[in-house]
């Protein structure tokens, strides 16, 4: 990939691995092992809850899990590491963001049309506003469609309608009970259904279909799994989209820590935006 010369501040790769160790990006990570070997669990018994999306073809097993995520992630394979923070090895998110980058450089060479989504607004919706503002300065078309549809979602608290909205571009749902406050700038969600209704309202219409689908959870994953080229961050106790990966239905895959706070993503957000030469 080139390298562009910017007037932005460019992060070298050096420079951003000490920000990802410092921030708790990467490295040792909030995530707990405990969370991380529930979901490689709950994913190998097929539960939906962790699937978000994604119906595997190969068997995975809570073992083929645990390795998968150790080499993707970076996370330890030995099964007798049960407790204890969840690790994240920053030589893996880096170059994953470099092969993130490259999909959005390719994507604004295409002018392509993008979706982009997020189940987690609090935390990573600065990141993927900025991928938006600049796509759409390269020419790239940013849909969105389905603005206020309703979505009923199944959530431990029972079944909820969601209504879909869009903030600087990105996709998002906020709760559509009017007895309830609303969800700014949106709510936490890990389903499929929303980028689900997005696509079909999008198909129902005629068109455009997105190209490319830039998100998060089910964003990403129920994107991959109908055929979408899809690219995502995800922690580690989200094994799905990792899965995703492997089996060919999501093209990237990001691991990091996507709880911390929402500021410390800017200088992700500009090493990206400046490997895919998109800095403005």
């Amino acid at each position: 990939m080139a390298v562009c010369r910017t007037i932005a501040i460019v992060l070298t790769p050096h420079a951003l691995r000490a920000h990802l160790l410092a921030t708790r990006i990467a490295g040792t990570v909030a995530t707990t092992r405990e969370e991380s070997l529930r979901s490689y669990r709950l994913f190998a018994a097929r539960d939906p809850r962790v699937l978000i999306g994604i119906d595997p073809v190969w068997a995975w097993g809570e073992r083929d899990v645990v390795e998968l995520m150790a080499r993707r992630c970076g996370v330890s394979a030995d099964p007798r590491c049960v407790s204890g923070p969840e690790v994240i090895d920053p030589e893996l998110t880096l170059a994953a963001l470099d092969a993130y980058a490259e999909r959005l450089a390719r994507a604004a060479r295409r002018r392509a049309a993008v979706l982009i989504g997020t189940g987690h607004p609090h935390r990573l919706l600065g990141f993927y506003a900025a991928l938006a503002d600049a796509l759409s300065a390269a020419g790239c078309a940013v849909l969105t469609p389905a603005q206020g549809r309703c979505v009923d979602i199944t959530t431990r608290f029972g079944l909820r309608t969601y209504n879909l909205g869009y903030v600087r571009g990105v996709a998002l749902v906020r709760d559509g009970d009017p007895e309830r406050p609303g969800c700014e700038p949106g709510a936490h969600t890990h389903s499929p259904l929303p980028v689900r209704a997005v696509l079909d309202a999008a198909a129902e219409a005629g068109g455009p279909l997105p190209e490319l689908v830039i998100g998060d959870h089910g964003w990403a994953c129920g994107a991959g799994q109908l055929g979408f080229e899809a690219i995502a961050l995800a922690d580690v106790n989200d094994p799905a989209p990792f899965v995703g990966e492997a089996e060919g239905r999501v093209s990237v895959v990001v691991p990091l820590d996507d709880g911390v706070r929402s500021d410390y993503y800017l200088p992700l957000t500009r090493y990206v935006l400046n490997r895919a030469c998109l800095s403005q």
